[in-house]
């Protein structure tokens, strides 16, 4: 059993054992899928702060609710608008991370209208909000607010593709306009995902609502087969997150 595993296991002991809530740091699509592939006495469930997070949390127990996760949500926005940078997720991470904080306390930072909002535990976001002053070259201000504004919750767009078949490397394929070989080059480097789930399996045949990840591409929600063309290819259904 490895360090990961093990902490799992741990985690889920100490719920079934003491009958409170345990939880993880954040999680990465690849820890995902060794909790996944674990089998526990005691049930987990997995939250990032909002619907459709990437980064989420493992919590450990029973009648789990939202609100109890350890996720505190902090705006940093520029104190000057007309005179700031354009700031990116990788701005705010690098600028997070020269302040010595380790990724695993963070979650998901969205951007919107130039603000970052940096989802974290409870535990270091009083350190943020006393320290994180600058992103790039621009000042900023940083405070605690409740929930993400609707705008700044990205929707995931509905397109309507063409697919030989509904094989998992063909919908990536139509989805990213890549090559059979350029498909086969992510599944042999163990980049897409399943409901947060490795898949390797390139021939798999994904279900209506199946949450779609490729590492460096993005991710999309599979919505099923809508029709077929003339010549007998199948019109599908897609919700990319751009």
């Amino acid at each position: 059993m490895d360090i990961l595993e093990k902490r799992f296991a741990e985690l889920a002991d100490r719920a079934e054992n003491r009958f409170y809530t345990t939880f993880s740091d954040f999680l990465n699509l690849e820890e995902e899928n060794v909790l996944g592939s674990l089998h526990f006495n005691i049930e987990y469930r997995l939250f990032g702060g909002y619907d459709g997070a990437e980064r989420c949390i493992a919590a450990f127990g029973y009648d789990i609710a939202d609100k109890d996760y350890p996720i505190a949500i902090i705006k940093a926005e520029p104190v000057s608008p007309k005179f700031a940078d354009a700031l990116s997720h990788r701005d705010f991470l690098g600028s997070l991370m020269g302040l010595g904080i380790k990724r695993e306390v963070l979650g998901d930072i969205i951007i919107a209208d130039n603000a970052g909002y940096i989802f974290c535990l409870h535990t270091i976001a009083d350190y943020i909000l006393q320290n994180l002053g600058k992103i790039k070259h621009t000042i900023v201000k940083c405070s605690l607010v409740d929930d993400l504004p609707e705008a700044a919750v990205k929707k995931p767009e509905e397109q309507q593709l063409i697919a030989a078949s509904e094989r998992l490397d063909v919908i990536v394929s139509a989805v990213y306009n890549l090559s059979r070989s350029a498909v086969k080059e992510l599944f042999t480097a163990r980049r897409v995902y399943v409901n947060s789930r490795l898949c390797e399996n390139f021939s798999y045949n994904p279900k209506q609502k199946d949450m779609i990840s490729v590492r460096g591409k993005g991710r999309f929600i599979y919505s099923g087969i809508l029709g077929s063309t003339k010549k007998n290819r199948l019109v599908i259904s897609v919700e990319i997150y751009k």
